[in-house]
């Protein structure tokens, strides 16, 4: 599960970073990288179970 949500947060800074330099969609952008940081702190604080 925790790989999953590390996989989630590299797919939502990657379209962050996309998004921010190609697109000028405004607070989308803003969203997705606060979902990203959500997800890597979930993965750091719930450690490595494998």
């Amino acid at each position: 599960m925790s790989s999953l949500l590390y996989l989630i947060a590299v797919i939502l800074i990657i379209g962050w970073i996309f998004g921010f330099f190609v697109y000028s969609v405004g607070g989308l952008i803003h969203v997705l990288l606060g979902l990203a940081v959500v997800a890597i702190l979930l993965r750091l604080i719930g450690g490595r179970s494998v």
